[in-house]
């Protein structure tokens, strides 16, 4: 079993577990095939929320500009049940820039669902560029319930994407962890690879001040780090 890298307490911040960049890899490429994948694949590339991804729509993805709008979530209530509701606070509204592979993805998964309202089979020779998906079509629907049709404005239930992916990924080794974990992780790698915190809090909606408190303490990495640093500025102090 992988050895998973500590962060703070739920007591310190709730972000559970965090991965390093190879357990990241085996994790997201052992999601491939299911429908989770492209929602795995989402959380681990920017950091965002599970109900931020749950409520993202395609006119939020910018495939020239290479970003992805975020400025809605999905909530779940007992007295409402599913509804679309607007950002946690200002700080959560922002927009994305993401890279090569995660544009690929989800043209891949974009061009499905034009295919999907074709009625055309993968493979079959169509020209997708005529085809147009419905008005606020999300990006992952839900799967419709026994005796209902397919749509493309009905809302995946949070709580069942996330025991479905916590079981996929304790078959895969990373026993209980979440999707909620993968923003954690995304920040941490970014952190531990030198962007600036500021910069993570922005792009991943985040508090400053409480995203530096929640990984001040997080592993050894951090200090050890800091302290190659300190030792390249103070070389020949002494």
């Amino acid at each position: 079993m992988l050895e998973l890298a500590k962060v703070p307490s739920p007591s310190e911040a709730d972000h559970g577990m965090a991965l390093e960049a190879d357990q990241l890899r085996t994790l997201v490429q052992g999601f491939k095939g299911s429908v989770l994948y492209p929602i795995v694949a989402v959380a681990a590339f920017n950091g965002a929320r599970r109900n931020e991804i749950l409520a993202l729509r395609w006119d939020d993805l910018d495939v020239g500009g290479k970003t992805l709008r975020i400025e809605r979530a999905v909530e779940e209530t007992e007295e409402h049940g599913l509804r679309i509701k607007g950002p946690k606070n200002d700080r959560s509204k922002r927009t994305i820039t993401i890279d090569d592979d995660l544009i690929a993805l989800l043209v891949t998964e974009r061009e499905k669902h034009l295919r999907l309202v074709a009625g055309v089979p993968d493979g079959a020779a169509v020209d997708l560029s005529l085809v147009k998906l419905p008005p606020g079509a999300l990006m992952f629907p839900g799967q419709p319930a026994p005796g209902e049709s397919f749509s493309f404005s009905n809302l995946r239930k949070p709580r069942s994407t996330t025991k479905e992916s916590v079981r996929k990924a304790t078959a895969l080794g990373f026993p209980g962890l979440r999707l909620h974990d993968l923003r954690g992780t995304h920040e941490t790698l970014m952190l531990d690879a030198g962007a600036p915190v500021h910069v993570v809090a922005a792009r991943c909606g985040h508090d400053p001040a409480v995203l530096l408190r929640s990984y001040a303490k997080r592993t050894r990495k951090t200090d050890t780090s800091a302290a190659a640093v300190w030792s390249a500025v103070s070389k020949g102090i002494l």
